[in-house]
C-alpha cells in the first residue's frame, strides 16, 4: 500500500482540500507542517527543486525513507515536493491540488478547478469544484448535534453562507444589505426561516449591514476565532436550500455536496448586471480587475468561470432564478480525484 506525505497547505481553504484527498485515499500518511522563509521567492518563481524556501527546522523533517506519494497545494510547496521526488530517485509521485505554477510536465498529477484556467494536459484533472470533507456521515452527525438549535426553525430553512472580498469582488455594506433583503424576501415568500453564518473573511461592516437587513425568523452566527462550537456543518445539515455568496468556491463546493438546491449570490459585477451604484468600492478590487484583464493569466483567477459551469450543469442557480431541483453528480469530484491518484499506482 503506498505511503503518503501530506505537505500541509499554508492557507485554510487549501489545507482542507489536501486533507480531504488524503483521507479519501485511505493510505498510510504522515503530515509535514512547514515554516517558510518569507523573503525567499526565487525557488518557486523559477521552478527549482530545493529546500531554500523553508526554514532549517522544517528541512530537518524531510528525511528518508521517502514516501511513495507526496500531496500538497500552494506555490511555496512546489520546490519542496520536486526536491523530495529527486531525492527518492524519481520513485515518489507528486500530486498538486489547485493552481500549478511550474510547467505541467513537472507534476505527476494536477487536480484543479476552472477558475485557474489550466489548459488540457495528460497530467491534469479539471474538476468542477474544490475537494472537501462534507460527507453523508458528517452531515448526519451534525444534524443530530444541532437538532435542539435548528429543528424548531420554520421550514423551508434557507441557509445563508457568507464569505468576503475575493479578487475584483467586494462584500461590503451595500452587498451585505442587499443579501439580507433578498434572502429575507425568499424566506418570507415561502413561509420559512434563515440560518445565517458569516466567516473569517466577512468584514465587520458587512456583518452589521447584513444583520440589520434581515427580517423574519432567523438564526445568525457571527464567526469568531474563539473555540465555541461553530454551527457551519449543522446549518448545511438542517437547511432545505442554500444561498452562498459567489466569492467562495469552497463554500459553493460544500453546499453542492449536500444534494440540496444551491443559490449563488452575486456580490456585484459577477455577471455585470448590477448598476455601479449598488456595488461596494475597494481599491484592491479595482486593481485585481485590471490584473485579471490585462496581465499574465497565471497571476489571477477567474471565479466567474465556476459560476457559469455550475449554472450550465444545473448544480446551482442565481438568486433571481426560478428554484431548481438539486442535481447530485453521479461521480463526485473527490471520487474522480481518488481514481486519478490510484491510476498513478496502477490501481483502477
Amino acid at each position: 500500500m503506498p505511503v503518503i506525505w501530506l505537505i500541509d497547505a499554508y492557507r485554510a481553504g487549501e489545507r482542507g482540500q489536501v486533507r480531504a484527498l488524503v483521507d479519501a485515499l485511505g493510505w498510510p500518511s504522515e503530515t509535514k507542517v512547514l515554516n517558510y522563509r518569507k523573503h525567499v521567492f526565487l525557488p518557486h518563481v523559477l521552478g527549482q527543486s530545493t529546500l531554500r524556501g523553508i526554514t532549517s527546522e522544517s528541512a530537518a523533517l524531510l528525511q528518508p525513507p521517502w514516501p511513495d506519494l507526496v500531496i500538497t497545494c500552494g506555490v511555496r510547496n512546489e520546490p519542496v515536493c520536486r526536491w523530495i521526488r529527486e531525492q527518492s530517485g524519481g520513485h515518489t509521485r507528486y500530486v498538486h491540488v489547485g493552481r500549478p505554477w511550474a510547467p505541467l510536465d513537472t507534476f505527476d498529477l494536477v487536480i484543479t478547478t476552472p477558475q485557474y484556467r489550466v489548459p488540457p494536459h495528460p497530467n491534469v484533472l479539471n474538476n468542477l469544484l474544490t475537494l472537501h470533507s462534507v460527507t453523508e456521515e458528517r452531515l448526519a452527525q451534525a444534524r443530530a448535534e444541532w437538532e435542539s438549535t435548528f429543528a424548531a426553525m420554520p421550514r423551508p430553512r434557507f441557509a445563508v453562507m457568507v464569505g468576503g472580498d475575493s479578487g475584483p469582488f467586494t462584500l461590503g455594506a451595500k452587498a451585505a444589505a442587499r443579501l439580507g433583503r433578498e434572502a429575507s424576501q425568499l424566506a418570507r415568500a415561502n413561509g420559512g426561516s434563515l440560518l445565517v453564518s458569516t466567516s473569517s473573511r466577512t468584514r465587520p461592516a458587512a456583518v452589521e449591514a447584513l444583520q440589520a437587513a434581515i427580517t423574519g425568523p432567523n438564526y445568525f452566527y457571527q464567526w469568531s476565532p474563539a473555540p465555541a462550537a461553530n454551527p457551519y456543518m449543522g446549518i448545511l445539515a438542517w437547511a432545505d436550500r442554500l444561498i452562498v455568496t459567489g466569492d467562495s468556491i469552497a463554500m459553493l463546493s460544500e453546499a453542492c455536496a449536500t444534494g440540496k438546491p444551491v443559490t449563488m449570490f452575486d456580490l456585484g459585477g459577477m455577471r455585470d448586471i448590477y448598476d455601479e451604484s449598488t456595488r461596494d468600492f475597494r481599491v484592491g478590487g479595482m486593481l485585481y480587475a485590471l490584473l485579471l484583464r490585462w496581465f499574465w493569466r497565471p497571476l489571477s483567477r477567474d471565479i466567474t468561470l465556476v459560476h457559469r459551469r455550475l449554472r450550465e450543469t444545473g448544480c446551482a442557480s442565481w438568486i433571481e432564478d426560478v428554484l431548481v431541483t438539486a442535481r447530485v453528480p453521479a461521480e463526485t469530484d473527490l471520487n474522480r480525484a481518488v481514481t486519478a491518484v490510484r491510476k498513478l499506482f496502477g490501481e483502477s
